[in-house]
């Protein structure tokens, strides 16, 4: 299943369906753009194997500059990717789902390439997939904010802020061990 009712909350078991439509929607993205998008991810739970997941596919967009995507606004939009606006500083988000029934089946963000948020959205996937013991951690906290939150996204993913930015931080020290 893909796809949650704007602003509920409801985690599933990994789904191996999230990856094969995760690598179509990238593929659609990366015709679009062409060269203009240097580097097209699926990131966020759903790219994480051992976890639950809210089920909606979150991507990210890498460009040189953030003003490059204005050229695409349109195409994206004839696509069925709808411009949500600048969510966070530094990102702009585009939602994809069935609006007439108020489903959003995936997250669109489009960031500076290896600018920060970049950074963050990669190295803790990859930190998460090569550390099952501290993905746990980050589904626990994920399980509690869904039971406590069930129709409140926005409490839910502020009340995973503080575990996200410790996970960040151990991501950070674990790549830079890499190289």
């Amino acid at each position: 299943m893909i796809g949650l009712k704007r602003g509920s909350v409801e985690l599933s078991s990994h789904q191996k369906e999230w990856d094969k439509n995760a690598k179509n929607v990238i593929l659609e993205l990366k015709q679009l753009f062409g060269n203009a998008a240097v580097d097209i991810q699926h990131v966020g739970s759903t790219a994480i194997a051992s976890i639950y997941a809210k089920p909606i596919i979150d991507i990210v967009i890498g460009l040189r500059d953030l003003n490059d995507i204005s050229p695409y606004m349109q195409l994206l939009k004839e696509h069925g990717f709808i411009f949500r606006g600048e969510d966070v500083a530094g990102q702009m988000l585009f939602v994809m789902g069935d609006f007439a029934k108020d489903t959003r089946t995936h997250h669109i963000h489009a960031v500076k390439w290896d600018g920060t948020e970049w950074k963050n959205y990669i190295n803790f996937r990859d930190y998460l997939n090569c550390h099952p013991d501290k993905a746990m951690i980050y589904e626990a906290c994920k399980k509690k904010l869904a039971l406590q939150f069930p129709d409140d996204r926005k409490s839910y993913t502020e009340g995973k802020q503080e575990c996200i930015e410790c996970l960040l931080k151990e991501a950070d020290v674990w790549k830079s061990t890499l190289f």
